[in-house]
């Protein structure tokens, strides 16, 4: 036999397979859908039927495109204009407001901006579940599986619904409260940090006080203020009393969107598994004007810089500040931007409204990388080995970057304090300080030397759901075993939602 005979019929043995199975999927919009792309694309590939269904205001998927997944658009009364502008305000507060605002305006601010998004998704909601005849038409198709991103709740609904097995992908839930009070993650506020607190595993006592005042907090915020009015909603449409929380807590597998050169080590549970940096590709030719401009910097290198696919304007004073930075460096600079050109942009920087970044990240002239903190830019970072200067935004990129910086590789600069000479600095600290590649190179070897590549493990998960109709056996007793807040703790934390509210 062959030894590609053999290496083929080793891949199936250990990935398994199954025939012609159908998944249904409940995406969540913007950069979310990247990473669930990929994992649809690869299951097209294998044999298996994808159906995704489509909320019609969502911007960043349009189900005329052609697409290998089939897509059940739901009509909803809401317009994309709609979405555009909630989406607006809110990267406008976490870009703009959230640090200059008092402490309790910016919260109260925060609050009405996350009910917005909240009484879309139930809008959304609504266009699924009261819809009778769609149902009908999912539950006819006889799905296997549905995957869904837990950012927003909904998924586990139509699971619940359909009677299929639910199997979530996800990067982190706000303080961890999603994986830790629904899924059974044990999380001990010691040495694992909360998310959105910036800290790492190694922990002062007083940094240790504030993890578990976060964790507090942050479960206080998911429970009371933010998600708890959804136990209603889904007691009345199970005709049963539940939670969204007991809901959630019936997913099989939780598919995590990092690896172990990205996360401290902690506890984890056999029903989750790291699948980070599963986009992630060898670097492909760049187009022939990229290429030349790359070329041109000569022993230089050249820096790529991108801010993400949701910034895409920034004030003048900002870029200018930004472009007079980016004139100093003697690296050609590559700027992901669809703003307005700034005054101060030197000849040796170029402004693209998309760039391939993933393959300028492994072109060989590529020296550090400016980045947002996305976890999607991050892991290409990872992947290819490049230092990073990180200008963390909102939501997990403060603490992406505080685990790159933790680990070595990224310097982290403060978006709302941002001087030119800051961004100097840190650009040639990360260049010509050689410690920083030496970290990313090392966290490079860490993320390809793995048994199973991110992708086919993410895919493997799947069909293991679809063989064995869910994965029951590696879920915990935990979810078994009943938990609740004191009268005590209840009517403090109602009292506090009532203040922030007045």
């Amino acid at each position: 036999m062959s030894g590609k005979k053999v290496a083929v019929l080793w891949l199936l043995a250990v990935l398994g397979s199954v025939s012609g199975g159908k998944v249904l999927v409940w995406p969540v919009d913007n950069s979310h859908w990247l990473n669930m792309e990929f994992i649809l694309r690869e299951l097209v590939v294998r044999g298996h039927e994808v159906t995704v269904l489509l909320p019609s205001c969502f911007l960043i998927l349009n189900g005329t495109e052609p697409l290998p997944f089939q897509f059940e658009m739901v009509e909803v009364p809401i317009s994309k204009s709609e979405m555009a502008a909630a989406m607006d305000e809110g990267f406008y507060f976490w870009f703009y407001e959230e640090r200059r605002l008092p402490f309790w305006e910016s919260l109260k601010k925060m609050i009405d901006i996350l009910r917005k998004f909240e009484n879309i998704t139930r809008t959304i909601c609504d266009g699924i579940v009261k819809n009778k005849v769609l149902l009908e038409r999912l539950r006819a198709s006889g799905f296997d599986v549905l995957l869904a991103d837990p950012l927003m709740p909904s998924g586990e609904l139509f699971a619940e619904k359909l009677g299929i097995p639910l199997m979530y992908t996800i990067r982190f839930s706000m303080g961890n409260t999603v994986e830790r009070l629904c899924g059974g993650l044990p999380a001990p506020p010691s040495y694992v940090p909360a998310s959105l607190s910036s800290l790492t595993d190694k922990m002062t006592y007083t940094q240790r006080i504030k993890n578990m005042l976060s964790y507090a907090l942050q479960d206080l915020a998911y429970h009371y203020i933010l998600w708890g009015h959804w136990n209603q909603y889904y007691s009345d449409i199970l005709g049963r009393p539940t939670t969204l929380c007991e809901t959630m807590g019936k997913a099989e597998i939780w598919l995590i969107r990092t690896y172990w050169d990205f996360e401290f080590p902690r506890p984890f549970l056999p029903n989750f598994e790291f699948v980070g940096g599963l986009h992630c590709q060898p670097a492909k030719p760049l187009p022939k004007e990229i290429e030349e401009f790359v070329q041109s910097s000569g022993e230089h290198g050249i820096v790529v810089f991108s801010l993400g696919s949701m910034v895409y304007n920034l004030t003048d004073e900002r870029s200018n500040v930004i472009a007079k930075a980016l004139s100093q460096l003697p690296q050609n600079v590559l700027w992901r931007y669809k703003g307005k050109k700034p005054e101060a942009l030197g000849s040796n920087t170029r402004i693209y409204d998309w760039i391939p970044q993933n393959d300028l990240l492994g072109h060989p002239l590529t020296k550090a990388f400016i980045t947002h903190g996305g976890t999607n830019g991050i892991y290409e970072a990872i992947y290819h080995g490049v230092p990073m200067v990180g200008i963390p935004m909102f939501a997990d990129q403060h603490d992406n970057i505080a685990h790159m910086r933790a680990k070595g590789a990224a310097v982290e600069l403060d978006f709302s304090t941002l001087t030119t000479q800051d961004l100097v600095d840190a650009v040639n600290t990360v260049i010509n300080n050689s410690t920083y590649k030496e970290s990313a190179l090392k966290l490079s070897k860490i993320h390809h030397d793995q048994p199973i590549k991110p992708l086919d493990r993410a895919v493997f998960w799947i069909e293991f759901v679809m063989r064995h109709k869910g994965a029951k056996h590696l879920r915990p007793a935990a979810h078994h075993l009943t938990c609740s807040f004191s009268s005590t703790e209840i009517s403090s934390y109602e009292n506090l939602h009532k203040s922030v509210s007045e």
